[in-house]
Order: structure tokens, then C-alpha cells, then sequence
């Protein structure tokens, strides 16, 4: 399958042909993919053994040779499950002049068989936002094609998705965690364009150099490619360039701000560095990150602080996310609140005073030990601050959602919370060494630069960061001594106070500044 087409290859060609050629050919261009990346790609290989239990008795014919995928031979044992009526059958392998796939379900029916790709997105939400299926047309609009070249009926196509609103209690209820989606629809205008877009592909694959393609839309929607920095560096943009500037990130594919589109605007009429976009009608934001000049303005400042009030709580959370809901009370990708961090400022001229939690990693659900120890630790009507709210906020309307005898007081600290996120994303304060992002991670060392005691890197322990402390809680429980435990602990909450108290010195300096 070198130089083949498979489903993903398929997808990957319908994104962008050079991108196409590149996976091929030359892979090593492509940013290599980060640990966060790896775990969803793990997540996802077991998001689609368990939907395997959704239509149980079946058999799979993956076949591999080292690590490899014995292509010729998932072939064969499919043609031979199918000739003997066995169903369903997982990644049922098909193959016809150098084009490939195998389908994740495959399953008799009355007329023909039914395919049922497994997707480890959840439906109808994902992540709190409408699911985006579209994305997943080409993949199963190809397998269809490939399916029905190789003189099989399909009656209908289907998406198996994780169930957003399954709210796990008890024992995993398989039945229940996944939803399926009819896609006839869905693929009906994609599957007229299949053949056209194989032939097409199958000549880029003769080709001897990758095709041209201008960087656009497609770099970014329905996700960054990861050809993306090889191809701006091609191209020649500056560092940095027009798709740097606040707002509208080209990764997300997120329209914010400076919209995605207005970006490539830019960039098509050959304005690709900060010096080409300082006469354009920007936002103050935007304006402040392309001169890199320092701007403070102490009256928007001294108006935010003045919503202020003694005694203050700073407040930070550590969470989890698993695909597949692992306690009672959680759905699919919730974030699993485990760990915060206090520091108070009684008043003006008290000291201040730290208080943390950090649940016990036994495989229980933590949210309910961590609503009651955050109750304890916030008194109601007091003024609590966060950076980036909308997260805290979130995490405690999901513990008052499943723990309803808290409920009145954690909403109350919820509706109290104010944003030091604010006086930031409103231009009230700008260093260039921002670079215009407004994360805790940039505005801290631009405020304080070359501050050992505030710099993430120099913790001693293993946690770093929020994806590092993510994905060490659940470990804690599998560690084999005690010593490992209480050092993966330990790190936790140095991380975690370290959130809190770069909090503290964010507004310290805000009032300084004002």
C-alpha cells in the first residue's frame, strides 16, 4: 500500500492535493505530532474496539506481520467471512486496482451490508459545541465506492458516534454510550464526486514532484494540516506573518476577532508581514501586537480592578477528559475536575493564604470530594478570580449538575467569579513579549521576565503543564511504591499553586500599573 489509496489518503486528497502528495512521498515535512495528539489516537483505537461491543459477535479480521497490517490477508478473510455469512465483521478489508479500505463494522442485511464507520467524535455535541459530521463525508463516501467496485450491495451507511448525552451510572451501558447516525444523506453528493476524485488522486501519485497548491481555507478547516509550517516556510511568509496576528487561529480554524478569511484576504494581496498590515483598519488588539509596542491604559485598568473586592480568592482547577465517561455522573469528554488551588487575600494589609485539594487517585469520581472541600474553602458572595473564566466556571456548573445538596453554594461562587483574563483581552495592558497571546503562560513572563520563581520550566517535579498533569492523576493509582506516588502528588500541587500564585502576581502588577 506504498503508493495505494486508502481511506485516510482518500480524506487527506479531498483536503489538499499537495498535503496528499506529501504524506506520501515526503512525511518527514509534516510537524511531528505531540503527545496530546498521540493520546487522542490512542483514544480513538479504543473508542472503536468498544463500539465493536455495540454489535457484538462478530470477527475481526485485522491480521498484521510485525506491526504492519497484512493488507492481502485482512482481504482474503473477509471475502471468506462474507462467502460464509458471517456478521458483522470488523475492519473488513477491500481492494481493487490500488485503491483500499477497511470498513470499522461491516454487517449483513436483507439486501446487501451495512457500513458503520466508528468515530470517536460524540453526537449531537462535542465538547459543548454542535458535532461537525461533515467532516467524515469523503471517509465514508470512499469506503461506499470502494465496496461497491469490488461487487458488494450496500443498502445504507452509517456513523457510530459517542452519545453526549449519556450520563454514565454504573456499569458502562455500551447500548447506550454510542449513537448511530444515518449517513445516506450525508455522502450523497460526495459519492457522485468519488470516482472523478480517484482518478485525480491516482495521477498525483505518478507525479515526480508535489503539485503546487497556495496556502487557503483548506489549511485549517476542517483541521490544521500538518504540512502547515513546511508549506508557510515554502512560501516565504515572514516569521511572523499576517496569519500571526491576534485573533482567528489558523489552527482551530476558530473564526474570532480577526476573522480567518480576512487573514487570507490580507495574505492574497501580498500583505504578509506586520510592517505591510500597520495602514489597515485593524482592532485595537490587533493594532497593539503588529506595532509590538507597550501600551497601558491605567483608567480601563483601575475600572476593572474597582470591580474588586476584599477578601479575594484565586482559584485555579486541574481536570481530565476521557472520551469513554470513566465515573458516575460524567459524559463523554467531560472534564473531570480533580485538583485546585486557592490563594486568598483576606484584605489589604493581610497576608496571604493558601489552601489546595488534590483527590485521591483510586478510580473513584473526585468531583464529589472537590466540590465539598471547595465549598469549605469559599464562603458565598465573596469575590473570586479566575483566569480564563469560562473554564471554572464550567467545571462547577457540572458539580452542581450531579451533586444537587452543593448546588446553591457552588453556583454562587460560580456567578461571583470575575476574569483576569479581561483587562488583557481588552487591550488594557499589552507587552510586546506577548506576542499576541493573552494565556497565562505568555502574559506571565512578559510581566516578569527572567523570574526564576515564576518560570513553569524551572518546577522540579514532572508536571510542567496542564496536559502533563491531566495525564499523571489517573497513573498515581497503577504506580508501583508508595515514593512515586507521593512525588507525582507532590508535583501536582506545586503546578497547581504555581497557577494561583502567577494569578496573584498578575494582579499585583495590574496594580501597580494602574
Amino acid at each position: 500500500m506504498a503508493k495505494g489509496l486508502s481511506k485516510s489518503r482518500y480524506t487527506l486528497f479531498c483536503k489538499c492535493e499537495k498535503a496528499f502528495w506529501l504524506n506520501v512521498f515526503d512525511p518527514l515535512k509534516a510537524t511531528p505530532i505531540d503527545d496530546a495528539q498521540k493520546a487522542r489516537f490512542e483514544e480513538g483505537t479504543q473508542v472503536g474496539k468498544l463500539a465493536q461491543d455495540y454489535f457484538p459477535g462478530g470477527l475481526d479480521v485485522t491480521t498484521k506481520v510485525g506491526d504492519a497490517l497484512d493488507l492481502a490477508a485482512m482481504v482474503a478473510k473477509t471475502q471468506a467471512a462474507m462467502r460464509a455469512g458471517v456478521s458483522p465483521i470488523y475492519e473488513a478489508a477491500f481492494s481493487i486496482n490500488g485503491n483500499y479500505c477497511a470498513v470499522d463494522i461491516l454487517r449483513k442485511t436483507e439486501g446487501g451490508w451495512a457500513i458503520y464507520e466508528v468515530k470517536s467524535t460524540s453526537y449531537p455535541e462535542f465538547n459543548g459545541r454542535p458535532s461537525e459530521l461533515e467532516k467524515y463525508v469523503p471517509d465514508v463516501a470512499y469506503q461506499k465506492w470502494v465496496l461497491e467496485h469490488c461487487g458488494v450491495t450496500v443498502t445504507d451507511v452509517h456513523l457510530v458516534c459517542l452519545n453526549s448525552n449519556y450520563m454514565r451510572q454504573g456499569a458502562l451501558d455500551i447500548q447506550k454510550l454510542f449513537v448511530v447516525v444515518d449517513f445516506d444523506q450525508f455522502i450523497a453528493e460526495e459519492y457522485a464526486q468519488v470516482p472523478d476524485r480517484v482518478a485525480k488522486a491516482q495521477a498525483v501519485l505518478k507525479l515526480t514532484s508535489e503539485p503546487p497548491k497556495d496556502l487557503g481555507r483548506h489549511c485549517s478547516k476542517p483541521y490544521e494540516c500538518a504540512f502547515w509550517k513546511y508549506c508557510k516556510q515554502q512560501k516565504g511568509l515572514p516569521e511572523p506573518s499576517v496569519f500571526d496576528v491576534y485573533g482567528g487561529s489558523m489552527k482551530s480554524g476558530k473564526d474570532d476577532r480577526f476573522f480567518i478569511d480576512k487573514k487570507l484576504e490580507h495574505y492574497q494581496a501580498g500583505r504578509w508581514s506586520f510592517d505591510d498590515l500597520k495602514d489597515q483598519p485593524l482592532g485595537h488588539v490587533q493594532k497593539l501586537h503588529i506595532e509590538g509596542k507597550e501600551y497601558v491604559d491605567k483608567a480601563g485598568i483601575r475600572a476593572f480592578l474597582d470591580t474588586l473586592s476584599y477578601p479575594m480568592y484565586f482559584l485555579d482547577f486541574e481536570t481530565m477528559m476521557y472520551a469513554i465517561p470513566q465515573y458516575d455522573g460524567t459524559k463523554p469528554y467531560q472534564q473531570v475536575t480533580f485538583q485546585y488551588s486557592l490563594h486568598v487575600k483576606p484584605s489589604a494589609s493581610a497576608p496571604y493564604e493558601h489552601y489546595e485539594f488534590l483527590a485521591e487517585s483510586d478510580g473513584r469520581n473526585p468531583l464529589p470530594d472537590v466540590a465539598q472541600a471547595l465549598c469549605k474553602a469559599i464562603p458565598m458572595d465573596v469575590c473570586v478570580l479566575a483566569y480564563n473564566k469560562s473554564f471554572e466556571c464550567s467545571r462547577i456548573k457540572e458539580m452542581a449538575d450531579i451533586i444537587p445538596e452543593l448546588s446553591t453554594h457552588l453556583l454562587n461562587i460560580r456567578d461571583n467569579i470575575k476574569d483576569l483574563l479581561d483587562p488583557f483581552q481588552a487591550g488594557y495592558c499589552y507587552k510586546p513579549a506577548m506576542g499576541g497571546s493573552f494565556s497565562i503562560k505568555s502574559v506571565l513572563p512578559a510581566l516578569f521576565p527572567g523570574d526564576p520563581q515564576l518560570d513553569y520550566h524551572n518546577l522540579p517535579g514532572s508536571v510542567h503543564n496542564g496536559t502533563e498533569a491531566m495525564n499523571i492523576f489517573p497513573t498515581i493509582k497503577d504506580m508501583k511504591t508508595q515514593s512515586e506516588k507521593d512525588a507525582a502528588r507532590q508535583s501536582l500541587l506545586e503546578y497547581c499553586w504555581l497557577d494561583t500564585w502567577a494569578m496573584v502576581k498578575v494582579w499585583e502588577e495590574l496594580e501597580e500599573l494602574s
